[in-house]
């Protein structure tokens, strides 16, 4: 039987042939097929429609995700004390995981030496500075339809978030208006899919317009994006996740991480939260944790918990500015904080839907949307790893609020050990 090609296949495929071709390009001389038909129109038809049709699927796939995970929150005020600490742990870790690759990014400066300022379409300014106290009390929308209009992501996600949380308090009598929501988000599901097809053409434009104007200097630069959004993850890890275990659960880690080996091979392989379900839960289980915890933290972190994600969008945001000469200020990195940290709520564990979050982080700052073009010959890379933090930190905030509410086998989460011994 002959083998399928797989999308992310496809998609390198696209990146490499619009590598090639971008600097095939790049030593034409100037003249009107080149620039006016080829990178003028071809380019920009295929690389703007592509750029477009994902923020075209932004507003509405955030709000209606945001609702459907928020109006389930009915089990936090049930459950309440692990609720909440789950709540804390997983909002805290992934603010603190945004902040840290804004670090990285604003001391190592991947996309520094490559300018593209001279290619990006469209309006790229940042608008004006507001204070910090302006900005929080921006997030409350005066007039939500208009919000919609505008793009105001802050606003729709406080509206979605508010809309998700009114109807969890409401219960049984909500239910219809749930249905409704949950089979919208199916349809905004199938509709970013039916998008995604077109990546590899959309791809191949992109890489092919900057490579052709810009040449091989973009390769470096998108090599060093790569490397820093490894090492924001890596800090992550040792020092976030190992300090928290460490510091709240007195344990020693070598256990969790000989049974974690498990599902980081489903996380690497499928690039998805939800596909590594099943797996964290019989893990945990045989690490001592209670089924009231493990039931209620690993299938909420696989909607809420993207520390990962938030990596990567916090250094891609930051080279996207660098590459296209924009300053960001720091108004503009705490509304990347904010809008990265409550989009994470409700956004599906599936792979792809990351790209969407990076359009949305940018849209809330004005950045051009052509350079998520340029990342996603990396992305599927980097996704591997991000996802698996991304898991990480499900089972690790489990592991802690388990030993916490007494919910924790200490001498089953040593058996291994003890029998090797």
């Amino acid at each position: 039987m002959k083998k399928k090609v797989t999308l992310t296949t496809k998609i390198l495929l696209g990146l490499f042939l619009g590598f090639i071709f971008g600097l095939i390009l790049k030593s034409v001389p100037d003249g009107y097929i080149k620039n006016t038909v080829i990178i003028g129109g071809v380019f920009k038809i295929l690389g703007s429609g592509f750029t477009t049709a994902i923020k075209m699927m932004v507003v509405p796939l955030v709000f209606v995700s945001l609702v459907c995970g928020s109006s389930s929150m009915g089990d936090v005020k049930q459950l309440g004390r692990i609720g909440t600490k789950t709540m804390l742990f997983y909002l805290s870790t992934t603010a603190v995981a945004i902040i840290t690759a804004l670090f990285l990014g604003s001391i190592l400066k991947p996309g520094l030496g490559l300018d593209m300022s001279s290619v990006v379409t469209g309006d790229v300014s940042i608008g004006e500075s507001k204070s910090i106290v302006d900005i929080i009390i921006g997030i409350i929308p005066s007039n939500p339809i208009e919000s919609f209009a505008k793009g105001e992501m802050l606003q729709i996600i406080f509206f979605a978030l508010l809309t998700g949380v009114a109807m969890s308090l409401v219960g049984e009598k909500a239910e219809p208006v749930r249905k409704i929501f949950e089979s919208a988000n199916e349809i905004c599901m199938k509709m970013v899919g039916i998008i995604m097809l077109s990546a590899p053409i959309g791809v191949f434009a992109l890489v092919a317009e900057t490579f052709s104007t810009v040449g091989k200097d973009a390769i470096l630069v998108l090599v060093k994006y790569l490397l820093v959004v490894l090492l924001g993850l890596s800090i992550h890890v040792i020092v976030v996740y190992g300090g928290l275990f460490k510091l709240f659960t007195k344990q020693k880690i070598k256990p969790f991480l000989k049974k974690f080996t498990k599902v980081a091979a489903i996380t690497f392989s499928t690039s998805s939260s939800n596909a590594s379900v099943p797996a964290s839960m019989e893990i945990l289980e045989d690490l001592g944790v209670g089924k009231t915890t493990r039931s209620f933290t690993i299938p909420m972190g696989a909607t809420i918990n993207m520390d990962g994600t938030a990596i990567m969008q916090g250094v891609a945001a930051l080279f996207i500015a660098q590459i296209y000469g924009i300053d960001l200020g720091i108004n503009q990195m705490i509304t990347i904080v904010l809008t990265a940290t409550l989009a994470s709520i409700g956004t599906a564990g599936v792979p792809g839907v990351g790209m969407i979050m990076l359009s949305m982080v940018l849209t809330s700052v004005n950045l051009p949307l052509e350079g998520i073009g340029l990342i996603m010959g990396v992305e599927r890379i980097i996704d591997m790893f991000r996802t698996t933090v991304n898991v990480m930190g499900d089972n690790i905030c489990t592991l802690i609020v388990a030993n916490s509410e007494n919910d924790f086998d200490n001498m089953k989460y040593y058996s291994e050990e003890k029998i090797a011994a």
